[in-house]
Formats: C-alpha cells, structure tokens, sequence
C-alpha cells in the first residue's frame, strides 16, 4: 500500500520541474537569436562599411646622396639622425683638380680667342693681298702692251733690211742684228706673259685664302663665334665641376645610412648617404583581394601606429590602389604553373595619404607597423586613377650658372684688347652669394697641405 501510495506523489512532482528547464532553454535560445540578429545587423549596417587590415607599413622617400663628380672626401658635415635643410652642404671633395680643370678650361679659352683675333685680322692682310696681287696683274698687262709694241718695232725693222738686203744696201751682220732683236723681242713677250699668268693665279690663290679665312668670320663677331663658344662651354663645364665638389641636401630630412668615410675615393653615382623627408611619409596597407571591391580612391582611412597606441588615431584618405599583387612584383614570383598548387589569398597594396600637421606634432618613421580602417560607405570614387598627376611629386632647383657667366665674360674681355676686363672679384661675389643654408660644423675633416709659392 504505502508503495501505491507513493508513486502518485512522484508523478506529480515530476511535472512541477519541466517549466523551469524549458523556460531557460528558450530564454537562452532567445539570447543566442537575438545575438545573431544583432551582430547580422551590426555586420549589415556597421562593420559592412568598413575594411580593415593590421598588414600596414609606413613607407617613405629614400633619397640617395651620390655625387655628380668623383673625387677624395676631404669634410663630412652630416652623420645617421641629423636633420639637415635643402641646399646644406653634407660632403666637400677635395678641389684642387676641380680647380686645375677650371683653370685649363680658361687657358684654353684664352687662346680660342686670340686665334679668333687672328682670323678677323687676317681678313685685312688677306684683303691688301688680293688688292697688290691684282695691282701687279695690271702692271704685268701693261708690260704685255709694252713687250708687244718692242715685237711690233723690231719685226718692221727686220722686214725693212730685209726688202734692203737684196739690193745690197743692208750688209748680213746689221739683218742679222735686226732678227736678234725680234727673237729678243718675242722672248721678252713671252716671260712678261708669264708673269701676268703668275699674277692672276696669285689672284686667284689670294681671294680663296680671303674667301676661306670669312666664311670662318662671317655673320658673327669674336664672342659669338662657334670655337670661342665650345671653349667657353668648357670653361662653364669646368666651373660646376668645381661648385659640385660641395655635396648639398637636395631636401629638407633626416640623415640614414650614411656609408661616406674621410679620405674615401669617391665616383660618380656613388651612394653616400641617404635623406628620408619624415614629413611626407604615407602608409601602404596591404588589404585582401576580397577587401577591394569596395574600396575607392578618396575614401577616408582611420589609421593608428603600434608606436603610440590606439590613443593616437590618425586620418588619412586613399590615394591610390595598386596595380598588381605583392607577389607579381617579387623578386622570385611564384611559379603556380608547376608542381602542386595551393590557392594562397594575394594582397594588394593601397597607399593612404596622411594628414601633414598630424605628421609634425606625433612623426612616424619608415617601416612602422600601422592598422587601417577604410570607411567604404561612399562609392563615386574610382578604383584607379584615370588622369596624369596634376603637378610633380618633387622638383629639384637646378644650380645658377652666372658665376660660370662671369668667369667666361672676364676670360673674354681680357683677352680681346682694348675692352673693359672683369675683375676677377665680381666672379667671386656671384659664386659666393649669400646661401640660405649655411654650412654646419664638420664631423671630420683632412688639412690640405699649402701650395708652394
């Protein structure tokens, strides 16, 4: 009985506990669906608007310092982390062979335009030549008529004795006489004929020379004329080769790998140092080929670098997106042609522009790790640019060259007679005009021995 009696009290109790399981397991598969429904609409109308990647580096201009000419390092003026200006002087070569050109270059300058002097003197010596030659060309054809006139006389004396001879009034010595004369007469006909033939081809002879030695200094005067110009390109040449023995900092940055050393022979091309401008920095973020097809040019870019944290946020707006994977501009691109293929995710760079005052008060560096947030709500951008750049990335302020101006004028006017000279203390004053950098204190420097007097 007390079996029977127990079992309806268990059965009733039994139910009693259900609910409550039941009511949980919905209540957590509420929370789980309402869960889904959140992070699907959190996906649909926030995180579905923005691309983000941690795969982002700071990149820069390395500006490689090489010189134009060759030559021995005598000072070293910048070392790795000093900030230098445009137009500093880094490096100063040795100038003595810049200075032995420049003054070869001007010698022989010097001579050009003697020998130019000469041509146009010439022209007068060549002129008063041709007119003396022409002179005795006339007086040889006034001895022609004079010769011929002697002919003329002695052939009617010679026929005169000879109509007398037969009478037996002219003995054979005086027709004798008179034939010698004729013969006289024609020889001396004949050589004044030859004179004049020798006068005219001097003529002749004396205006080629003449013509030659103008067509030399014709339309132009000594300054302009084509030799003293090549020398005095030379004379220009020579004088940068002497300016570019200073090697100056072509922009305003930081000093990195410098390799330069004192005493070192340096070429040509040469790398020296390099100089990275930290203030035009911008980042390349390398987003997932499934990231871009809603990335546009122009998008704003929320960016923050593990230098400074998250507390330091950056804004920047797409610039441009690349043109091909990282892996098709290797150095060893893949060769998915051959043996077993495995389809690896590609990566293409986007470069985002950073704004400059952010750059000047927290600066970044070359090579830092950044993460990118691309906001891709607005889609009227392009994916590529579809028009040449506006204006030049960098512009280079090519060197005044009217020092070298000067010098040529000075060489010039010295060597031309009678004109003014240029002191050589106004070619001075030009190739030192006040610099708007000067240069700073040498790390190192080699004592040039004194020139003997």
């Amino acid at each position: 009985m007390t079996d029977s009696a127990n079992t309806p009290a268990a059965s009733a109790t039994a139910p009693a506990g259900n609910p409550q399981r039941k009511k949980a397991l919905i209540t957590i598969a509420s929370v789980v669906v309402l869960a889904g429904l959140g992070w699907a609409a959190y996906d649909a109308f926030v995180a579905s608007h923005y691309e983000n990647t941690d795969n982002a580096y700071v990149q820069g201009n390395i500006i490689q310092i090489t010189p134009q000419v060759s030559g021995n390092v005598m000072t070293i003026m910048a070392d790795d982390t000093d900030f230098v200006k445009a137009g500093q002087p880094l490096v100063q070569f040795d100038p003595a062979d810049a200075k032995l050109a420049l003054d070869q270059a001007e010698a022989n300058l010097a001579q050009t335009v003697r020998q130019v002097r000469t041509l146009y003197a010439n022209n007068s010596a060549l002129s008063a030549q041709v007119a003396q030659r022409t002179a005795d060309v006339a007086r040889s054809q006034t001895d022609i008529a004079r010769a011929q006139s002697e002919v003329e006389r002695a052939a009617d004396d010679l026929r005169r004795r000879q109509t007398l001879s037969g009478n037996g009034a002219v003995s054979k010595e005086e027709l004798s006489h008179a034939q010698t004369q004729l013969a006289n007469a024609k020889a001396g006909l004949s050589t004044v004929q030859a004179s004049v033939a020798s006068a005219q081809a001097g003529v002749a002879a004396a205006q080629e020379q003449l013509a030659s030695n103008q067509a030399m200094t014709e339309g132009t005067s000594v300054e302009q004329h084509p030799n003293v110009l090549a020398a005095a390109a030379r004379v220009r040449e020579a004088y940068l080769a002497s300016q570019r023995a200073a090697v100056v900092a072509p922009v305003d940055g930081y000093v990195a790998k410098r390799t330069v050393q004192l005493g070192q022979r340096i070429a040509a091309g040469t790398p020296m140092m390099s100089i990275i401008p930290l203030n035009q920095v911008w980042v390349d973020a390398n987003f997932k080929e499934v990231q871009l097809r809603n990335i546009r040019i122009g998008q704003p870019v929320k960016l923050t670098a593990d230098l400074y944290g998250k507390k330091m946020e950056y804004t920047g707006k797409v610039e441009g997106l690349g043109v091909g994977t990282g892996a098709a501009f290797a150095l060893l691109p893949a060769q998915n042609a051959t043996g077993n293929w495995i389809k690896v995710v590609q990566r293409v760079p986007v470069r985002i522009a950073l704004d400059a005052k952010q750059l000047v008060d927290n600066p970044l560096r070359v090579g830092l790790s950044m993460d990118a947030t691309i906001d891709v709500t607005q889609q009227d951008g392009k994916m590529l640019a579809d028009a040449p750049r506006a204006a030049s990335l960098a512009t280079l302020t090519a060197p005044t060259d009217k020092g070298a101006d000067l010098e040529v004028q000075r060489v010039i006017a010295a060597n031309l007679g009678g004109r003014a000279v240029v002191a050589r203390s106004d070619v001075s004053k030009a190739s030192k005009a006040p610099k708007a950098v000067e240069a700073p204190a040498a790390l190192a420097a080699v004592s040039v021995p004194a020139q003997v007097q």
